[in-house]
């Protein structure tokens, strides 16, 4: 436990020092360079509480009613324009003085600028700041709320924030007393407040997202926090946390760490049985698996029963994590399917843990259709809690655990590729448990993703990025089609739209142009009520040719009911084009995938 501590207050200090500080910087040193002695102290104080607070149990209470972090963010922009506008003009200061002279024995009498007015205005400035903290507090904190460890593991992450944040504070208010002797003061206060509001202005814009969105795609070695949260030291104390120890690292190093688990060989598939139960022994004991768990829907078992890991024993069992609508999940599916159909005589039971990314895809009717349009025959469990999920503590999709015939994980994989090493560690397992296991036929046909194709991006405010103009809640309208000149990966909306957090609903004259860099384009698309409506497909401003076109698309137009991925652009090489797309009122959109 100590060591967690000492990591918490380190990765504290570490965050910041980091860059996705700096949106919150100017309005922390702008509130700290005025008023009392104390109110520095008072800034820094009501932000540790606030994120410790929101990291521990708020956040999770927003969520869980829907209300995601807006409203957080909006209370943010409040106090800071009010407290911006007070240093401003003194007399909008006296008026919120007025409410808090009750507790004026907590700070000096200093007309609202010092400990009390400090303590709001970093109470706001928390909700902003939460986003900086690091991936693996925010996994520590998510095991348990409730738990006494993880509070006191989230205040040592805020204590050692708090140190830097301070000591950034106070050095910026020596800075400001020089001036302020000068005989600037009334100036700088002035241009304190004028910061104050100009922070709440660009948190209104998102400005503040966007800039923590650069830094991740673009620097992304610039975590001071990074060599501590994959060191194994800590990785492998978090079971005092969690429970359960992080024992499942990927084959492939892919994890967000650069970790890998058990290491393997691609075998031929003439190799003897020998080679086999060799490659067998490469393959490290990670630990038993966990069991299926909270799940609902079970499908293409014996009277849609549920399996268990204990009725399985003596079967090498393949976990897939995969969600119907992830392109990258269903590249995958012709090597399961192949797998399946090779092995399962042998002894193989893969199982599909269908843990939704979207709303809809917790719908069981979905689920079934997307089984018989794919083909699927091993079973497949919806996971719409994601229960299972977390029980193995999985961060990917798609991502697979091997487990051998007597319920230890011997092999994890996350992502696309390494399919001839997953199959030699599934053929290995099969050997090991005495199943005699030769040459197998390998799927063909499937999609490779391109190395160089643009990005993924989201239709709803929770994840968008690449828009010229970022969705906003709410229905809104963007105007005409962009007519100049698109940059690659760029991507526009036009008309009317209804937009929430995941999908955008066309409601008049809506549509999106995209400069993109790709050979195949998907796009997640469901209509109200199932009812077919049409989406009008253009390439390079003209209606999209039938070689061009993708599987889903007919006479340039796809018809839209069920809620699926579909495919509109499928060509023969990578290549950089204009998409423009006209939806129907009644269309949403949720995610953009290119391959």
């Amino acid at each position: 436990m100590l060591v967690l501590l000492g990591f918490a207050v380190l990765a504290g200090a570490g965050t910041a020092l980091s860059p996705c500080v700096l949106p919150v910087l100017p309005a922390l040193l702008s509130a700290g360079g005025v008023g009392g002695r104390r109110r520095p102290l008072g800034i820094v104080l009501g932000l540790s509480i606030t994120f410790t607070v929101t990291i521990v149990g708020v956040a999770k209470v927003v969520d869980g009613v829907g209300l995601g972090s807006d409203p957080l963010r909006d209370v943010a922009i409040v106090v800071l324009l009010v407290f911006g506008a007070a240093l401003l003009l003194p007399s909008i200061a006296d008026r919120i003085e007025a409410p808090l002279s009750r507790l004026a024995r907590f700070g000096p009498r200093s007309r609202g600028d010092g400990f009390r007015s400090g303590m709001l205005v970093g109470g706001a400035l928390g909700f902003v700041y939460t986003p900086c903290a690091s991936p693996i507090l925010a996994a520590v904190i998510s095991v348990s709320a409730a738990s006494g460890k993880t509070v006191v593991i989230a205040l040592a992450y805020a204590l050692g924030s708090a140190v830097v944040l301070l000591a950034l504070t106070l050095g910026g208010r020596r800075l400001f007393d020089r001036v302020r002797n000068a005989g600037r003061g009334p100036l700088l206060q002035r241009a304190l407040g004028t910061i104050m509001i100009l922070t709440a202005v660009a948190i209104i814009a998102k400005l503040d997202v966007n800039f923590d969105q650069f830094v991740a795609q673009h620097i992304p070695d610039v975590n001071l926090t990074a060599s501590l949260e994959c060191s194994e030291t800590v990785r492998s104390h978090l079971h005092e946390i969690s429970g359960r120890e992080a024992k499942f690292k990927p084959a492939n190093g892919s994890s967000t760490c650069g970790g890998s688990g058990s290491r393997v060989k691609a075998a031929p598939a003439n190799a003897s049985q020998a080679t086999l139960l060799a490659a067998a022994h490469g393959l490290h004991d990670l630990g038993p698996a966990p069991e299926f768990t909270e799940t609902q829907d079970w499908f293409n078992t014996p009277a849609m029963r549920p399996l268990s890991l204990s009725t399985l024993h003596g079967h090498v069992v393949l976990v897939d994590f995969w969600t119907y609508t992830c392109i990258n999940c269903i590249r995958t599916l012709p090597y399961l399917k192949a797998w399946d159909a090779s092995y399962r005589r042998d002894g193989l039971t893969i199982v599909g843990v269908e843990t939704p990314e979207f709303a809809f895809e917790h719908d069981a009717a979905n689920v079934a259709n997307a089984i018989r349009q794919f083909g699927l025959h091993y079973p497949v469990v919806q996971d719409n809690a994601m229960g299972t999920w977390n029980a193995y503590g999985n961060e990917y999709w798609p991502a697979d655990y091997l487990i051998d015939s007597t319920g230890q994980v011997r092999y994890a994989t996350f992502g696309e590729g390494d399919y001839a090493k997953t199959e030699t560690a599934i053929r290995a397992l099969l050997a090991e448990a005495g199943g005699d296991v030769g040459a197998r036929s390998h799927p063909a046909d499937v999609i490779v993703p391109s190395g160089q194709a643009t990005p993924e991006t989201y239709l709803g405010t929770e994840r968008a990025r690449g828009w010229i103009d970022a969705p906003k809640t709410g229905v809104h309208d963007y105007g005409p089609p962009p007519t100049g000149t698109l940059s690659l990966n760029d991507f526009a909306f036009s008309g009317t739209w209804k937009i929430a957090g995941q999908p955008a609903t066309a409601v008049e004259d809506a549509g999106i142009d995209v400069e993109f860099q790709a050979k195949n384009v998907y796009l997640v698309l469901s209509s109200a009520g199932g009812s077919p409506r049409p989406v009008q497909v253009l390439l390079d401003g003209r209606p999209i040719s039938t070689p061009q076109a993708g599987a889903d698309v007919h006479a340039g137009v796809v018809s839209v009911r069920g809620q699926r991925l579909y495919t509109l652009v499928s060509l023969a090489h990578d290549e950089r084009h204009r998409l423009s797309l006209r939806f129907a009122p009644g269309v949403s959109g949720y995610a953009f995938t290119f391959g």
